[in-house]
């Protein structure tokens, strides 16, 4: 039988996946907002979930946030190969892998994206605090830095928009 990938499917699934594991899309927007409005007085909630949502509707994107959610399901599940079990189940600080992952989302919308990861991945606030508790059942190893990349990416896509319009309306530094 050939092969032949449904893509409404893929698309589908990594919803399905982020709410499974009690994520909205809803809560990225708002970090997304966290590290925007400083900078656009004018943004607003819903400017950051459509970014959100165009981040996720890139391939590149889904295929991270589907890798990643399995991978910490596994872990819970404990059916990783030693040591890799317990790195992934303990968030093991020199696992790097995680943030790796991460970085190809932000990597899609370019290099503000990669200090906004890093800010964000540092603060841990909204969503990410409680993704980020070690004190539960859930394992999000990954996923806390799957979702600070999809917001920090949104963030990076709405500041090139945002300069965008300014260039085109002639208020851009320079112009």
């Amino acid at each position: 039988m050939k092969y032949s990938l449904d893509s409404e499917k893929v698309a589908s699934a990594t919803y399905e996946l982020l709410e499974k594991r009690g994520v909205q899309t809803s809560q990225i927007a708002e970090l997304t907002y966290f590290l925007q409005k400083d900078y656009f007085e004018s943004l607003t909630l819903e400017q950051c979930l459509a970014s959100v949502e165009s981040v996720l509707a890139k391939r590149e994107v889904q295929n991270a946030v589907l890798t990643g959610i399995q991978l910490d399901m596994l872990a819970e599940e404990g059916k990783l190969i030693s040591p890799l079990q317990e790195m992934i189940q303990h968030d093991e600080g020199l696992y790097g892998c995680d943030e790796i992952l991460a970085l190809s989302i932000v990597n899609v919308y370019g290099s503000i994206g990669f200090t906004n990861f890093g800010y964000i991945d540092k603060l841990k606030p909204g969503i990410l605090k409680k993704l980020n508790d070690k004190s539960t059942y859930e394992k999000h190893t990954f996923l806390d830095d799957i979702v600070g990349a999809i917001a920090a990416a949104a963030s990076s896509r709405i500041a090139h928009r945002k300069q965008s319009e300014a260039e085109t309306k002639g208020d851009a530094p320079g112009s």
